[in-house]
């Protein structure tokens, strides 16, 4: 009844719809150092107050919680349905080659720049779907709520302080995934751990090494400043870790330019400069080398799709022909216990797999290791069948023989709506009303934005078939995708309010 005029009205929007998400885009809406008024940051806050312009430009009944989230109202009533979408994003990285990570640009039928696909494109088609409904009239009997938060990608402390103020609504989903309905999410177990060294550098030996920002992300560089070894014998070292992993390495000594331009962003710069100094007062002639390891990034989720440029570095350092010491026996413990091509923690002794979650996947995301310690983090995304008796507590022995500690990390549990549920029937009606394909529920390993919700569950916006290079350089979404999720989530939306309300 109501399908045409949907159809019309998000088509005559299109450009509209691409503009809302290109001013969402040009802001920078990374994690960043909380202050007051701004929990996350300079970025997330600045997204969000341009997100509430445009819920009250739309006609939204608008609230702002503080700058954690930022909600609308189709209208002031009893809910029947939130929709959530984040407008924080994962770093960037300078290695764009469409256009720069916020400078979104529209190229053959795609939109570029990061957030496009995860999570501000999704965000925005959720808005033009509700906006359609409104400026249509069509006729619901309880109101949808459009939930924009800005922390999804570091722990979702926005949804904590949210749902610390309301309830949750009878029903949710968010568009952080793939269609047709992901209904099942497997645990995670992100986990820190660290140790200790009494001896210090020895030379030849590692001065520091560090890679990593986020958890939840495959490390697509790594860098390494090593002392004592000639150029060919660590550049051979490399040559054969880059045949055997594809991750390259490049070799500079180590000069004042390097320490300011290169390891600053790494690891700290004066350490390194004070370490080398100290070290030259042994021996005057030893030299210094900066060794960069360049991969692929991915989400943690998916490790096997990226390049680890930190399971690699960790390779290379452990086959150097270093002095012996209680740092390099960590590193290569470490690199024994993460190997490059292990992203499913068989050797971790974790592995299991369970016919609908899947099987267990494994990230190492995080390190800094200096002459005097290291601290580290790894990502595990967790199927049915996991606990913390046969997951957590093995992966703390094995490092613990080793002599590196584990913290006392919290698992995530697995999450799941049940796939014949009435809800998720009505997702997969919308899905295949418009795509004509038979929908199935699915499974994932990425931790969505309802994981912790008891009746939530991921509806699209991205399809499995595109690489949409989330977490990734030239992060990108398809125009015509995005045209035809708003129409989804509109059919969506009208059903749930209407028929399960």
């Amino acid at each position: 009844m109501y399908k045409e005029k949907i159809d019309a009205y998000i088509d005559s929007k299109k450009d509209e719809l691409l503009n809302d998400l290109m001013t969402l885009v040009r802001i920078d809406s990374q994690k960043g150092e909380s202050s007051e008024g701004k929990p996350f940051g300079e970025g997330p806050a600045r997204v969000l107050q341009e997100a509430e312009k445009l819920l009250q430009t739309y006609g939204l009944y608008v609230k702002n919680y503080n700058n954690y989230v930022v909600t609308g109202d189709l209208f002031e009533g009893e809910k029947g349905l939130d929709v959530l979408a984040h407008l924080d994003v994962v770093p960037a990285s300078k290695d764009w080659s469409v256009t720069q990570p916020f400078e979104p640009k529209i190229v053959d039928g795609r939109i570029y720049g990061r957030g496009t696909a995860d999570d501000k494109g999704p965000a925005v088609a959720l808005l033009y779907a509700i906006r359609a409904i409104k400026e249509l009239g069509i006729p619901m009997k309880k109101s949808v709520r459009i939930v924009l938060g800005s922390d999804e990608e570091c722990g979702s402390g926005d949804l904590a302080y949210y749902y610390s103020i309301e309830k949750e609504a009878p029903y949710t989903f968010t568009p952080d995934a793939d269609f047709p309905v992901i209904n099942i999410e497997k645990g995670r177990l992100e986990a820190s751990f660290h140790a200790s060294f009494a001896d210090g550098l020895k030379l030849p030996g590692i001065v520091s090494l560090a890679s990593g920002d986020k958890a939840n992300v495959v490390p697509q560089r790594a860098g390494m400043v090593i002392g004592g070894l000639e150029k060919t014998a660590l550049a051979a070292c490399a040559d054969k870790v880059t045949a055997e992993t594809g991750v390259a390495f490049t070799l500079r000594e180590v000069t004042e330019e390097i320490l300011t331009s290169q390891i600053e962003e790494n690891m700290n710069a004066e350490y390194v400069r004070d370490t080398m100094d100290e070290a030259k007062k042994d021996c005057d002639s030893a030299v210094f080398f900066f060794v960069e390891a360049r991969g692929q990034a991915a989400h943690a989720s998916t490790p096997q799709e990226g390049k680890n440029a930190l399971t690699a570095m960790l390779r290379l350092a452990a086959t150097l022909p270093l002095a012996e010491s209680e740092g390099l026996q960590a590193v290569r413990a470490l690199a024994e216990l993460f190997p490059y091509e292990d992203t499913c923690g068989k050797t971790l002794g974790i592995y299991r797999e369970d016919e609908e979650s899947g099987a267990v996947t494994l990230c190492f995301s995080i390190l800094r290791c200096t002459a005097h310690g290291l601290s580290g983090v790894f990502d595990a995304r967790l199927p049915v069948g996991c606990t913390e008796e046969n997951t957590k507590v093995p992966v703390r022995e094995k490092l613990a023989a080793r002599g590196i500690c584990m913290d006392d990390n919290q698992m995530v549990k697995p999450h799941c709506v049940p796939g014949d549920s009435d809800f998720v029937k009505t997702l997969l009606g919308s899905y295949e009303r418009y795509t004509g394909i038979k929908g199935e529920p699915l499974s994932t390993g990425g931790g969505t934005y309802v994981h912790a919700l008891e009746r939530g569950v991921a509806f699209g916006c991205m399809v499995p078939e595109v690489d949409n290079h989330m977490h990734g350089d030239d992060e990108f979404m398809v125009i015509e995708q995005l045209v035809l999720s708003a129409k989804i989530f509109a059919d969506a939306i009208i059903k749930i309010c209407n028929e399960l309300a």
